[in-house]
């Protein structure tokens, strides 16, 4: 198991050295003048000759490749960088953030196998009956609705015609995290559900469950006993990768309902191009996947013996 833990982390570091070099590079070709913007945003007018001298002092002036390595080489070190706009230490910014979006991604996940669980049984169970049809349905509809769309009817039907919850989150409680945390759910959710009954579904279709159905063994039987515990293995390694897609991809809905999390944060850096605070947000993503993918093989490794006699025998 160590070994090949040691095998997976060897192949996922040029990964991550691969994405900071080619977010940087992108930045570098954006050709944005990023102190002019740090001025303007201020609402500051200065002389060519200060603007050129903060260059220098934040090292914009210099090569790409010596720009990039002495990034690098700082991150390496734990040093973030300091934000632009405001003057603060990338990393305390980013860590003051970071527990609100995780706190909104957890609520997302419970929520999302609450709802797609049971209902992605029920599916497979209930194959091409009415109550499969019409999960299948709205699955569709919520796969088809982007993020963004279902936040606004969200906001319209529950904050402003019903006046139940706030349109505006107004700090990181539970009041101020439904909304989001349904938005997240809603699309997650639909694509899960469809995930868990072809999972299963698979499973319901092969020869060991028509020879337990010959044998006489009860429907419940098998579906909890044998089904269930193989297709959880599947299953487990797709909620596994959800996390990380969530992680990663709530800047929107963050923004949309003003949740001061990590992804807020990034959004309003990119608007300000503060891009030691973008740079941050393409490592921490990185991360995020790149840890989710190694948990997602190391749980399929321990969890599938096929998987670990392949490797025994290289």
């Amino acid at each position: 198991m160590l070994n090949y833990t040691l095998q997976r982390l060897l192949q996922l570091i040029p990964i991550l050295f691969g994405i900071t070099f080619l977010s940087f590079l992108l930045m570098y070709m954006a050709g944005s003048d990023a102190v002019t913007e740090m001025y303007t945003n201020r609402g500051v007018e200065v002389a060519q000759e200060i603007i050129d001298a903060k260059k220098a002092d934040l090292g914009l002036n210099l090569p790409f490749f010596q720009q990039y390595l002495s990034w690098l080489r700082a991150m390496l070190h734990g040093n973030m960088g300091t934000s632009y706009v405001t003057g603060e230490a990338v990393l305390e910014s980013f860590l003051r953030k970071l527990p609100a979006t995780i706190w909104l991604t957890t609520l997302s996940i419970l929520l999302t196998v609450v709802i797609s669980l049971p209902l992605g049984i029920l599916a497979a169970v209930r194959h091409n009956k009415a109550e499969d049809l019409v999960l299948r349905f709205f699955s569709f509809i919520g796969n088809a609705m982007p993020n963004f769309f279902v936040a606004m009817l969200l906001m319209q039907l529950l904050g402003i015609r019903l006046n139940l919850l706030p349109v505006i989150s107004g700090g990181t409680d539970w009041q101020s995290a439904i909304m989001p945390t349904m938005t997240l759910a809603i699309a997650m959710s639909a694509k899960y559900l469809r995930q868990v009954r072809s999972t299963v579904l698979e499973e319901l279709n092969k020869d060991y469950v028509l020879g337990a159905k010959a044998r006489g063994v009860s429907r419940k039987v098998i579906l909890w006993k044998n089904v269930m515990k193989s297709a959880m293995l599947t299953i487990m390694t797709l909620l596994t990768l959800s996390i990380g897609s969530l992680l990663g991809g709530t800047a929107i809905i963050e923004s949309i309902f003003m949740w001061d999390g990590v992804g807020k944060l990034a959004v309003d850096a990119i608007n300000m191009r503060d891009y030691p605070l973008i740079q941050a947000y393409v490592m921490w993503m990185a991360i995020i996947y790149v840890v989710v993918n190694l948990i997602a093989d190391l749980l399929y490794h321990h969890l599938d013996p096929r998987i670990r006699l392949g490797v025994s025998r290289k």
